[in-house]
Order: C-alpha cells, then sequence, then structure tokens
C-alpha cells in the first residue's frame, strides 16, 4: 500500500507542477493580449500560449459576457480561469499533502 500512495503523491505532483505552469502560461497570454505587435523573436511564444489557454476559455467567453467599461470591454473570463487553476492547484496540493 505504502508504493500505491507514493505512485498517488506522485501523481498529484506532477498534477500541481503542470498547473503551475499552465498559470504561467495564461500569464504570458494576458500580457501578450496588451501587445499589440510583439518583437518577431516572442510571436512563437505569444501563438503558444494562445494555443494552450484560447481552447479552455473559448467556452468561458461563451457564458461570460465581456463587461463594458466605457469604450473598452474587459474579457472576465481569463479571470475566471486564473481562480479555477489556482483552486485545483490548492486543492490538489491539499491532497498530495493528506497521502504523505
Amino acid at each position: 500500500m505504502i508504493e500505491g500512495q507514493n505512485l498517488l503523491e506522485a501523481i498529484l505532483t506532477t498534477l500541481v507542477t503542470g498547473l503551475s505552469i499552465y498559470l504561467l502560461v495564461m500569464l504570458a497570454y494576458v500580457i501578450f493580449s496588451w501587445v499589440p505587435r510583439p518583437p518577431e523573436p516572442l510571436v512563437p511564444i505569444r501563438l503558444g500560449s494562445a494555443a494552450l489557454v484560447d481552447p479552455l476559455m473559448r467556452p468561458l467567453r461563451g457564458i461570460i459576457p465581456p463587461l463594458k467599461l466605457g469604450g473598452i470591454a474587459l474579457d472576465l473570463s481569463i479571470i475566471v480561469l486564473f481562480i479555477a487553476v489556482r483552486l485545483l492547484i490548492w486543492i490538489l496540493g491539499g491532497l498530495a499533502d493528506a497521502v504523505r
């Protein structure tokens, strides 16, 4: 049974690490959304972050309308996604600690 606990702990820790990296990718996505035309060497990073974040944001954008503030519209879906990923990290980290 101890080996099974070690495996579960390793899986949970890997998931937490992957989600933490995903948070950084989401941060890069937000930063690049503010830059209309990033320098040429950064374009692959912008495209990569969009390819990883857009599939999860697309359904959220259909549910959560943008918040209109005067002449701009604030996309709240990225904030909801940040909260959801952070909540998942918290839950999985707690489970990993409980398994130890």
